[in-house]
């Protein structure tokens, strides 16, 4: 059986030092959920959230296999907890690697708004709002700036992004992929027609703008190579590689 903990105290040790703020969200109670063998006495957890899934204590394959149907990108703690997932979906797992970057970045507010400022002409930057909200749920590719909230006021309270417009269409956008308390984790999406134009650069350095404004971290994690190169850009300083399964 597996069960979802009302009580995160009882895990919080089994993740030690793991400094991910989607961990962080679902041990804060902010987003996501907190699965486990054993309510009482847990051993072995996985927190779930939005596409992710973080496997962390003792090994435990029932756990594993318990993930939420469709596709999610699960991250072991560790080696023995690799084993675990290869073990636990056979053909159906692409190991992958993704990149770390340093929390705790000093940023150049006068880099950033210079980082800002050069968008092409006929492109502006906007606030999510309710109506851009609703947007970007209309396209495949930039779901994901909104997705994980489930309304458009949830996001009002919750939420923050920036997306840029052109011939009143969105071209790309930098938005809160998930909230914990003290900040959030940016997701980067640019239509794929209109790549190359510096266009998430410029709202990315604006949604990082409005983060310090408000008193928020802006967390980065990186899916590419690309993805590093922009947060350096940005500012952030790389930290680690660290192994990743896309599991369908």
């Amino acid at each position: 059986m597996v069960y979802t903990l009302t009580d995160p105290e009882k895990v919080r040790g089994l993740f030690g030092a793991w400094d991910d703020t989607m961990i962080t969200s679902c041990l804060q109670g902010i987003m996501g959920t907190l699965l486990v063998t054993d309510p009482v006495h847990p051993r072995s957890v996985m927190a779930q959230l939005a596409d992710f899934v973080f496997l962390a204590g003792e090994p435990c394959r029932e756990l594993a296999e318990n993930k939420p149907e469709g596709f999610h990108i699960l991250v072991p703690q560790n080696q023995a907890w690799e084993r675990t997932i290869e073990a636990s979906f056979p053909g159906r797992c692409r190991r992958v690697t993704r990149y770390a970057i340093r929390k705790d970045t000093v940023f150049d507010t006068n880099h950033l708004l210079s980082l800002k400022n050069r968008l092409p002409a006929g492109c502006s930057l906007h606030r999510i709002d309710g109506t851009l909200y609703d947007k970007c749920l209309e396209n495949a590719w930039s779901r994901d700036l909104v997705s994980v909230f489930p309304s458009a006021e949830a996001y009002a309270r919750d939420g923050l992004g920036v997306v840029v417009l052109e011939n009143g269409e969105i071209v790309s956008g930098a938005s809160s992929y998930t909230r914990y308390r003290e900040g959030i984790e940016i997701e980067v999406d640019t239509r794929p027609d209109c790549r190359r134009r510096s266009l998430a650069t410029a709202c990315s350095a604006a949604l990082i703008l409005e983060c310090l404004d408000r008193g928020l971290y802006p967390s980065w994690d990186a899916q590419n190579l690309w993805s590093v190169g922009l947060a350096q850009k940005l500012g952030y300083t790389f930290s680690h590689e660290y192994a990743a399964y896309e599991v369908e």
